[in-house]
């Protein structure tokens, strides 16, 4: 059979042989929409090996402690898109957000109240403190709550030399009645790594590369569903543009500057310090 510009797509499909079925869905999908999308925009040679070069870029800028790909994948909507897909929650449970490029296992297990800040310029002192429920409202006792943040020169400690190893991670398990407590510092808004292939492509296309202010959350209990999320102040100036899309209205949360002296001291946090409250809710499995 003679391969043309109209027959090639059904062609190359008709090479999928693999035991599986899953596969040969995925790669048909894959296959049909990149020919679909060639077929639109008719790049010229040129054009066509600068998405390849590109692509290699973003490979060879991820290493141990950056993931490239998941940032493009972040940036181009497609991490959330993919995780709304794969999240449907019922009314009180958490709603998912992108997990990002720089969460780390092996996070200490800290007792409730303890501090993850461990750098000598974090930022401002906070206390975290919120409970883990069911979506009906049932507390979830030892739930566990990986827990990370930038600090606020705006960089992960595995992006600063300058930082502890560890610094601003941490792992929690909820009391009896689902409670938990823990310090950290008040979080800042940060522009994502700039300085790779996604940061030319933001760039290129006329957008910013910040992040709003933000603290990260994995919670997971036995017998209920992991959530991947975080909770963002709702009055940063990038909650409504942010960089990577993960801000949803149920993930909007008040800072209060406390300036009770006798609240502060209840709190061990100094006059100025600063109080947040989130709830989550965990589907059962």
């Amino acid at each position: 059979m003679s391969i043309t510009e109209q027959n090639l797509t059904d062609i190359v499909v008709s090479t999928l042989n693999s035991d599986d079925p899953r596969l040969n869905q995925v790669m048909e999908s894959l296959i049909r929409h990149l020919h679909g999308f060639i077929r639109e925009v008719e790049p010229s040679d040129e054009e066509w090996m600068a998405g390849i070069q590109y692509l290699t870029e973003v490979g060879q800028m991820c290493n141990d402690v950056r993931q490239e790909y998941i940032l493009l994948s972040d940036t181009l909507g497609v991490t959330v898109l993919k995780d709304s897909l794969n999240n449907k929650k019922p009314e009180g449970a958490t709603e998912v957000s992108v997990l990002g490029p720089f969460y780390r296992e092996g996070a200490e297990v800290m007792p409730l109240g303890a501090s993850i800040s461990r750098g000598e310029n974090d930022g401002q002192p906070c206390v975290v403190r919120g409970r883990v429920t069911t979506p009906d409202g049932t507390p979830i006792a030892g739930a566990v709550m990986d827990a990370w943040q930038a600090a606020s020169t705006g960089f992960y400690e595995q992006q600063d030399e300058n930082q502890p190893e560890m610094n601003l991670r941490g792992r929690f398990k909820t009391d009896e009645n689902g409670y938990y407590h823990f310090k950290t510092v008040k979080p800042k808004n940060y522009p994502i790594p700039g300085d790779g292939p996604v940061g030319k492509m933001l760039d290129a296309v006329g957008r910013h590369n910040y992040r709003p202010a933000h603290i990260h959350f994995i919670v997971s209990a036995e017998g209920y569903e992991l959530v991947i999320t975080q909770f963002f102040d709702a009055t940063d100036e990038y909650v409504t543009s942010d960089a990577v899309f993960g801000v949803k209205e149920s993930l909007l949360v008040d800072f209060q500057e406390v300036t009770d002296p006798a609240q502060a001291a209840e709190l061990n946090l100094p006059v100025g310090g600063w109080l947040v409250e989130f709830n989550f809710g965990l589907n059962p499995e």
